[in-house]
């Protein structure tokens, strides 16, 4: 049953056929709030059973789904995130669709591209049917998209509104590989996800589970691949060397193209700096949806059911069909001077071209900053240092932190703790300034902008560690 169906005495809108004079009808009453709920209170929910949603969201056009409720254990670190979009929400649908595989694995970005888009628009298509559905069935449903877009104004924080990775694997759609990405059972990870907020409750026997293995087969082959280092062979990962060259044509790369335009002084000066198929690249992004750079650690998985044969049947077969042709692919990779991903391509990949950029992850404040701090951080060129940094920042945020730097790892601690080798006292937008390339580290110690104790050298160390 629908509201449309219940004879409650109230008017309807005039009906218009297009070709006549519309039905002249008495003026409608005033309808009032009691009313209203009066109405509401008589339009009953369509059950819509766990079974019910599930073949719903499969003739929809999903792939796999799972159901799993939001107060369920495993969902906490997506509670808040959930209720901030759908305040009530009970249970998450997640549901994969798959990938053509040939053209994710393509040399040619064009090919590629226009498989991750199309899928992500097929994705967004399925959650929208199925959150319309359970509206016509009396439930509140939400469908965030697939991808973009995202909440810009929150740039360079997190722009995301839910995060689908963990909901999936949640739902039994797959568990996380070392290349950070879902890897489905029988589809490998040539898969994009979508997830489906709604107020409809299932019981805990109608939920899916995680699955109890990994898919991943700790090949090893997306480490190989990654033309920046971003993936480590003991299961680390490095988000700035990723994003830097992945996304260029996204989010900070794009800010940090804008910049390239406005800092030029004239044509020949952007042209030294921005190459005319790079300028192209750009324009393309902005017509036909932007470039995925790489996403090389997709293409070469071989794990999930359908994908594994080829690989168990001739593993050298499969590198050289898939893995080759893109390692040896000559092409411009975008690395931030001094990190570990430019080391990386000029050690791994001779033949690509290195094209220094600023990654675009400069923190908006100095909450960010040491928030951030881990995701930029260059392991390798600090294998050798040893120090220990205090930092009190003043003036539009008030804050402090201790950084441990030991030969190649990192720890930030709240507060000032222990005997530092280097304390900074700084006026806080100052030193974001200083981050960011806009000011002058001299300029800011000769303004009492900024204030250090200890060696000029400790401080050149320590922002080599975190290049951006």
């Amino acid at each position: 049953m629908t509201a449309d169906d219940i004879d409650d005495g109230l008017p309807r809108l005039p009906i218009f056929d297009g070709t006549k004079q519309p039905q002249h009808r008495p003026a409608p009453k005033k309808l009032t709030l009691t009313a209203y709920q009066d109405r509401a209170a008589r339009v009953e929910k369509i059950p819509a059973a766990a079974e019910e949603i599930r073949a719903l969201a499969l003739r929809s056009g999903a792939d796999d789904v799972g159901l799993v409720s939001v107060d369920r254990e495993d969902m906490a670190a997506q509670r808040t995130d959930i209720e901030e979009l759908l305040p009530g929400a009970r249970t998450a649908i997640a549901f994969v669709v798959k990938m053509n595989r040939g053209n994710v694995r393509a040399p040619a970005r064009s090919v590629a591209n226009k498989e991750f888009h199309q899928s992500i628009d097929e994705t967004n298509e399925v959650a929208r049917a199925i959150a319309n559905e359970l509206e016509a069935r009396g439930y509140r449903a939400v469908s965030p998209p697939s991808g973009f877009p995202m909440e810009a104004d929150r740039f360079p924080g997190k722009i995301w509104t839910i995060s689908m990775k963990p909901i999936a694997v949640a739902a039994g759609l797959g568990q996380m590989g070392i290349h950070r990405n879902v890897i489905h059972p029988k589809f490998g990870n040539f898969i994009l996800i979508g997830v489906v907020l709604t107020d409809a409750e299932i019981t805990d026997d109608q939920q899916a589970q995680p699955i109890d293995w990994n898919p991943c087969l700790g090949c090893k082959l997306c480490v190989a691949a990654c033309p920046v280092g971003a993936i480590k062979t003991d299961g680390g990962f490095d988000f700035a060397a990723c994003t830097t060259h992945n996304y260029r044509e996204f989010l900070g790369g794009f800010t940090d193209w804008v910049g390239q335009v406005a800092d030029s002084a004239g044509r020949a000066d952007y042209n030294q700096k921005v190459t005319a198929s790079e300028t192209v690249s750009v324009w393309q992004s902005l017509s036909f949806g932007a470039n995925y750079k790489a996403a090389y650690c997709m293409s070469v998985c071989p794990a999930g059911e359908d994908v594994i044969g080829t690989y168990l049947a001739d593993r050298q077969q499969h590198v050289a069909d898939v893995v080759r042709p893109l390692t040896e692919k000559a092409e411009p990779v975008y690395v931030v001077a001094g990190s570990d991903a430019e080391a990386h391509v000029r050690a791994r990949f001779p033949h690509k071209q290195v094209r220094q950029v600023t990654s675009g992850l400069a923190p908006a404040n100095v909450e960010a900053f040491v928030a951030g701090s881990p995701l930029v951080f260059a392991a390798k060129a600090a294998k050798d240092v040893s120090l220990r940094v205090h930092f009190a920042f003043r003036g539009s945020s008030s804050l402090q932190a201790t950084y441990v730097i030991d030969h190649g790892t990192l720890q930030i601690e709240p507060g000032r703790s222990g005997d530092p080798d280097l304390s900074v006292d700084a006026d806080a937008d100052t030193w974001l300034a200083i981050t960011r390339g806009e000011k002058n580290p001299v300029w800011a110690v000769l303004t009492r902008k900024l204030r250090i104790k200890g060696a000029v050298r400790d401080l050149k160390t320590f922002q080599r560690c975190f290049p951006v």
